[in-house]
C-alpha cells in the first residue's frame, strides 16, 4: 500500500508543469525530431512509467545516444585496467600513518576490502566505489534497477545501435584523471570523513529530479556552499564537455530519430546541454509541456 502512494505521488509530480525531463529536439535542419531523456542513477526504473509519452518517443526512435556505451566489453575492461595505479606512485606518500589507517578501515567497513587489496586502485576510483556503496544503503540504490542505463539496455535487447558521446579515452578522463591526482588524495579523504554530506547532496538532486527542477540541480551542484565529490569545479568540466557534445550530436540530430538518454547533471542550468543546444539553433521544448491542462 505505501508503494502504491509513493507511485501516484510520483506520478502527479510527473504531470506538474514544472516536472519536465523529456525533451523534443528540432529545428537547425534536422529531418525529423529527436528526443532527450534526463536520468538519475538514484531512481528506480519503474519512475519511467509516470513520464507521459516516454515510451512513445523512445517507440520512434531507431538510435540511442547515451554518455558511453557500457555495452562494449572490451571498452569496460580497458576501464578497469585504466583504474590501476602505475607502479610509480604509492598512495602511502600521499597520506601519514593515521589517514591511511583511517581510509583503510573506512573501506574495510563499508567495502569489505582494505587498502592491502585496494592500494593499488586510483583515488577517485575509491572514491566512486566508496560513495556507491554508501548510496546502496542510505538511498536504497540498486544497480540493476536503475532507471539510468535502462534504455540502453533494452536497446541492446532489441538490437537497437547504441552510440557513446564519449570515447574510452575521454570516459578513462573523466572517471580517473579530471582532477590532479593530490586533489583526488584530498576527496577520498573528504568523503570517508563527511559521507553524510554526499548522501544529503544526492538525496536532495534525486528529490529536484523527481520535481523535474533540472535548473536547480545544476545550481545545487554549482553552490559555493557545495563540498561535496562533486561540485563546481565537475560542473564546469561537464560544461565545457557539452560544447564538445553538441558538435558530436549534429550527425545524429541531422538524421532525426534520435534517443538521448543522459544524466540530469549535465542538461540544466544555464550552460547545461539543453541551453548549449538552443545556443547551437536547435528548438529544444518539453515533450510534455501541456499535460497538466491537458489531463485537467
Amino acid at each position: 500500500m505505501k508503494r502504491f502512494a509513493i507511485l501516484i505521488t510520483l506520478s502527479l509530480l510527473a504531470l506538474s508543469p514544472k516536472a519536465q525531463v523529456l525533451y523534443q529536439i528540432s529545428g537547425n535542419s534536422v529531418s525529423a525530431k529527436s528526443y532527450i531523456l534526463a536520468t538519475n542513477r538514484f531512481v528506480d526504473a519503474t519512475f519511467i512509467d509516470t513520464i507521459p509519452n516516454a515510451f512513445k518517443c523512445y517507440g520512434k526512435c531507431n538510435k540511442v545516444i547515451t554518455e558511453f556505451a557500457m555495452q562494449d566489453y572490451e571498452a569496460i575492461a580497458a576501464l578497469r585496467q585504466a583504474a590501476i595505479l602505475p607502479d610509480s606512485i604509492k598512495l602511502t606518500n600521499f597520506y601519514d600513518e593515521e589517514q591511511y589507517a583511517h581510509i583503510d578501515a573506512a573501506l574495510l567497513l563499508t567495502l569489505g576490502m582494505g587498502m592491502d587489496k585496494l592500494c593499488r586502485m586510483k583515488p577517485s576510483y575509491l572514491t566512486e566505489m566508496y560513495r556507491m556503496e554508501l548510496f546502496k544503503k542510505w538511498l536504497n540504490y540498486d544497480e540493476t534497477r536503475s532507471m539510468e542505463t535502462f534504455f540502453e539496455a533494452v536497446a541492446s535487447q532489441t538490437n537497437k545501435p547504441i552510440y557513446g558521446l564519449d570515447n574510452v579515452g575521454e570516459t578513462m578522463y573523466m572517471l580517473f584523471d579530471r582532477e590532479p591526482f593530490h586533489w583526488q588524495c584530498e576527496e577520498l579523504l573528504k568523503v570517508i570523513n563527511y559521507p553524510e554530506k554526499e548522501i544529503k547532496q544526492e538525496r536532495a538532486i534525486r528529490s529536484m529530479y523527481i520535481m523535474g527542477r533540472l535548473y536547480d540541480i545544476a545550481y545545487q551542484v554549482e553552490s559555493p556552499d557545495n563540498t561535496t565529490s562533486i561540485s563546481f569545479s565537475d560542473y564546469k568540466v561537464y560544461c565545457q564537455r557539452n560544447q564538445q557534445w553538441v558538435k558530436r550530436l549534429r550527425p545524429y540530430l541531422l538524421e532525426g530519430h534520435a534517443f538521448i538518454t543522459l544524466n540530469a547533471i549535465y542538461l540544466g542550468g544555464d550552460e547545461g546541454l539543453i541551453a548549449q543546444l538552443r545556443k547551437a539553433g536547435y528548438k529544444v521544448k518539453p515533450v510534455n509541456r501541456n499535460i497538466w491542462t491537458t489531463r485537467h
